[in-house]
């Protein structure tokens, strides 16, 4: 009943009303009460100091329980006068945790009021020992107090001959069997009889190992199993028993319903969750459903990217630049590659950051529309903002780099530049031409001039300068078809460069939703702890089950 209470705390359901552990500190947790009583010098207090194996009573040739005396266990000795009539002795001794001991004057003491002290315990004693002195077992005081007893303190009560030891075997034979018929003939029924020596008992269970011998000689064997036996089957202790049987199955199963509501309310938790993780899922899909027209926005970034880049190209490959760069090498494909890539790369981002902000705008709204679904359907609070915010702007920063970079890498699979390379060099490989004739005309025409010969440098120098002239229109048509092609060649790439990117939109995407359905572990690590707490629960449900199924065996 105990580890019932315990769990149904864990489980936080009240069984008060249920499960009555008061009666059971009360009942089944309180110790037995044994009532000795008979006359002056019985031996009543010898007959308990044999049944405990320890000289807690005071025994004597003279009337030592001048008192109803009351023992029971303390953890230090101690004498409390609860009445005139009535003294609570507490001993440091194990057995009276089990077993409290009533030790009464004599039934024929002259104190006056013992016999109504004496009588509060018997309703609800375990047993009543009645004692009689084996030299006067006829006595008529303790055979009259003893026809006062009700039938249920009958059922209850046991006689008792003690100083058994005093006598032969055969004239306690015979004594017992006068007792019987005196039985018979006062109380109407024959009341169990035992012949004991509570002596000898005592001495026996003082020494170690105790000596058996002695212990039987002293007739307590056969009472001490008997009181067992009575106080085991007792009809009202099983009745009792059985009540609270009957108490702690209904409040194990009270708590099994709570336990499998609980687990019930879990799995429908986990299918909530669930719902919110496909919900995220499908926001993220209506996202990707408009991807296309963000290409197409792409696509317009790259063209007007071209064009820029193509006016550029276009100063870069003017007449005296290209002359200036025959000299001190080209790198114009790079370069412009370069320039590319950096302007379309920026431009890609800004458009992801416009992106971004509208995704962390709608996760921001769904996550505030999200916590009270959350706090109504599973009563716990998603916390505050600010870890959601730090995780947003984390994945949308995370969403513009990534973007950005598959930009950087998108063109450069394009290989934007190779064939831009090839013209430049073939053009370089013109200009040069016509520039080194030139230089070469002029060095003749010079040579000729310095031998003399005054018709010969004009005619050398005209051609030079034809030369010259056509290297400038060499480098002016090159110029016009190596841009126009350069500018075709891009825009025919730009549906690649969209394609490239589509991939690369959609993991990005994917991300900042898997950022932001991350914001939810504090709704899994809750339900995980839910988890890991009903398991060991239920474990202990079906151990306490099977413990009440062997009680009930046994009862």
């Amino acid at each position: 009943m105990r580890g019932i209470a315990d769990l149904a705390q864990e489980t936080a359901i009240d069984l008060s009303d249920r499960l009555p552990l008061g009666e059971l500190q009360t009942g089944l947790g309180s110790p037995l009460v044994f009532v000795v009583c008979g006359e002056v010098n019985a031996g009543k207090s010898t007959l308990l100091n044999g049944l405990l194996g320890h000289e807690l009573c005071p025994a004597g040739p003279t009337p030592e329980t001048n008192r109803v005396i009351h023992y029971r266990h303390g953890e230090v000795p101690r004498d409390v006068r609860a009445t005139s009539l009535l003294e609570v002795r507490e001993r440091p001794i194990g057995f009276l945790s089990n077993f409290n001991l009533i030790d009464t004057p004599g039934t024929d003491s002259n104190i006056e009021g013992h016999s109504e002290t004496a009588a509060q315990y018997l309703p609800t004693a375990e047993l009543i020992l009645i004692v009689f002195a084996i030299s006067n077992p006829w006595s008529p005081a303790t055979w009259n107090w003893v026809s006062e007893f009700s039938h249920e303190e009958l059922e209850r009560a046991v006689l008792i001959v003690q100083q058994a030891d005093q006598r032969e075997a055969d004239d306690v034979r015979v004594i017992l069997g006068y007792m019987t018929d005196l039985s018979m003939k006062r109380l109407g029924r024959t009341l169990p009889i035992f012949a004991v020596s509570g002596k000898l008992a005592c001495e026996a269970k003082r020494v170690t190992p105790p000596a058996r011998d002695l212990f039987r000689a002293s007739g307590f064997p056969e009472l001490e199993s008997f009181i067992s036996k009575q106080i085991s089957e007792s009809t009202p202790r099983k009745d009792q028993l059985e009540i609270w049987r009957s108490q702690a199955a209904s409040a194990l199963y009270a708590v099994e319903d709570h336990i499998e509501g609980h687990t019930h309310r879990l799995d429908t938790y986990d299918r909530f969750l669930d719902t919110i993780l496909r919900e995220i899922d499908d926001i993220r899909e209506r996202f990707l459903v408009r991807l296309p027209r963000h290409l197409a926005g792409v696509a317009e970034v790259f063209e007007t990217e071209a064009i820029w880049v193509s006016k550029r190209l276009r100063r870069r490959l003017g007449v005296i630049p290209s002359f200036f760069r025959i000299f001190v090498g080209d790198r114009t494909g790079p370069a412009i590659e370069a320039v590319f890539i950096s302007r379309l790369q920026s431009a890609v981002e800004a458009v992801a950051d416009q992106d971004g902000i509208e995704v962390v705008e709608f996760c921001r709204k769904h996550w505030s529309e999200l916590g009270e679904r959350v706090k109504s359907t599973i009563a716990l609070d998603l916390g505050s903002a600010d870890s959601l915010e730090e995780n947003l702007s984390a994945a949308k920063n995370h969403f513009v780099q990534s973007l950005g970079s598959a930009a950087r890498h998108g063109i450069g699979n394009l290989k934007v530049r190779n064939r831009l390379d090839k013209d430049v060099r073939r053009r370089n490989r013109a200009i040069k031409s016509f520039i080194f004739t030139t230089l070469v005309l002029i060095n003749i025409g010079a040579i000729c001039g310095a031998l003399g010969v005054s018709w010969l440098p004009n005619v050398f120098c005209g051609l030079a300068g034809f030369f010259l002239i056509g290297g400038i229109l060499t480098s002016v048509v090159t110029r016009k078809s190596i841009i126009t092609d350069f500018q075709h060649h891009l825009l025919d790439t730009c549906s690649s460069f969209a394609s490239t990117l589509r991939t690369d939109y959609e993991d990005a995407l994917r991300i900042v939703f898997k950022d932001y359905a991350s914001s939810l572990s504090v709704v899994r690590t809750h339900l995980a702890h839910e988890r890991l707490a009903a398991d060991p629960r239920l474990r202990r449900w079906q151990e306490l089950f099977l413990t009440l199924k062997a009680i009930e065996q046994e009862l």
